[in-house]
């Protein structure tokens, strides 16, 4: 046992010493070098936030009080990111509907990695969300998740899948349980506003139980992380909460429609998030940014010289 601790110790103390040596090559200018600075400490964040869900579930599911871990969880992974890498998403618009509005299925574009975080930001308390059943079985992350009411997926069995959607309605009605969902199913790494084609599971969800859906856009991020070219920078990222979709009233005859016009929502929520001043931040590559930034600078000055 004692080899272990200090194995263990040894192991944080590279790791920690790896990132710091990572972070202070990233100052001279090593695009690189950030990169790996921030992916390392992204996942030692993670693994630590994580741990701590395992604990905390493990100590509040006797008291049946687990449904609120992903929440503490999230916000725990927000303010270490925060702190640790500089990365962090910003709600502009629309936070009230996350308080306001349960039992509901939250949906939102997925980018990469990066939108871990992203949940650690909108995570309102009462929140599950769905995964693949395959991640059950990554340390840690699968352990918390487990444990604090995940809805497992099995995407490659329909009976499963459909089974299990049928228990998360039949739960998030007598619970008053929100679930969060990403429709379009894997991450796009787009460098530009774009969504790829939605499924149907959270619509059918949403209608099923009866509950409304919360539509979230974070803006397109390739300015902050870039895994293609190996980039990851400091920056913030603009959220914008749409108004909830009433499902009450509708069937499954109506769900073919309601995928489309909730994608065409975000769709234009999205362009639009990218066009202020925050999201061309998070777009554009840092130094672009500055370089346009000096441009509008210079043109002001002289501007006024002129007048």
């Amino acid at each position: 046992m004692h080899s272990l601790y200090l194995l263990l110790v040894r192991f944080l103390g590279v790791y920690l010493g790896l990132s710091t040596s990572l972070f202070a090559v990233s100052a001279m200018g090593l695009p690189a070098a950030s990169f790996y600075a921030r992916l390392l400490t992204s996942y030692g964040a993670l693994v630590i936030c994580a741990s701590y869900g395992v604990v905390t579930a493990l100590l509040l599911r006797p008291l049946k009080r687990h449904r609120i871990v992903q929440y503490l969880t999230a916000r725990s992974f927000k303010y270490s990111m925060r702190i640790a890498t500089g990365v962090s998403f910003e709600i502009v618009s629309g936070k009230e509907y996350l308080s306001t509005t349960r039992p509901c299925v939250i949906i939102a574009n997925h980018q990469s990695e990066l939108d871990v975080l992203f949940l650690g930001t909108i995570f309102p308390p009462y929140t599950s969300v769905t995964a693949k059943s395959s991640l059950k079985l990554v340390p840690f992350l699968g352990w918390f998740m487990a444990l604090s009411g995940t809805v497992f997926i099995d995407r490659g069995n329909r009976a499963d899948a459909l089974k299990a959607f049928q228990s998360a309605a039949e739960e998030m009605r007598r619970e008053k349980q929100n679930v969060f969902i990403f429709p379009e199913g894997t991450r796009s790494y787009a460098n530009g506003p774009e969504l790829g084609a939605f499924k149907k599971g959270a619509f059918h969800l949403a209608v099923q139980a009866g509950v409304e859906i919360v539509p979230v856009i974070a803006a397109n991020y390739a300015g902050v992380l870039n895994v293609g070219e190996r980039k990851f920078r400091a920056g913030r990222i603009p959220v914008q909460v749409l108004p909830p979709i009433p499902t009450k009233s509708l069937t499954v005859a109506d769900v073919d429609q309601l995928t489309h016009t909730t994608r065409e929502a975000m769709l234009a929520a999205l362009i639009s998030l990218g066009e202020s001043p925050l999201g061309q931040k998070a777009t554009l590559p840092a130094v672009i940014a500055k370089k346009e930034e000096r441009a509008r600078v210079a043109m002001a000055s002289g501007s006024g010289l002129r007048n």
